[in-house]
């Protein structure tokens, strides 16, 4: 099994900035992908943004220029850095990660992060 941990939601003002981190722990063998998604009220769950096994990054076009993923192998931790935020990024964001050859996603919890206009 694999366990995600998130932290670092909260309520900032538009233009500020947030930290996002997320810990795996369990069953971590094989990571094909680590990321974020998003969820807004009413409204379906977004890829936000993801680190694939090789490095290589993919944003939403609505969050590119500012947030910006980043990974730690030595920690199992993924990082999204979100500056220059708007009340459109309000949602509660989700961690995942995926193995390769498997078919499982594997969620966090959810942390909300509140964007005051």
């Amino acid at each position: 099994q694999v366990q995600l941990v998130e932290s670092g939601g909260g309520l900032v003002q538009a233009g500020g900035s947030l930290r996002l981190s997320c810990a795996a722990s369990g069953s971590i063998f094989s990571i094909n992908a680590m990321g974020w998604y998003r969820q807004a009220p009413g409204k379906q769950r977004v890829l936000v943004a993801r680190v694939i096994t090789s490095g290589s990054t993919n944003y939403a076009d609505s969050v590119k220029g500012r947030f910006t993923i980043s990974r730690d192998k030595g920690k199992n931790t993924v990082y999204l850095q979100m500056n220059s935020l708007k009340p459109e990024d309000t949602a509660v964001y989700y961690c995942y990660l995926t193995r390769l050859g498997m078919s499982s996603t594997y969620w966090g919890q959810g942390t909300q992060v509140t964007v005051s206009s």
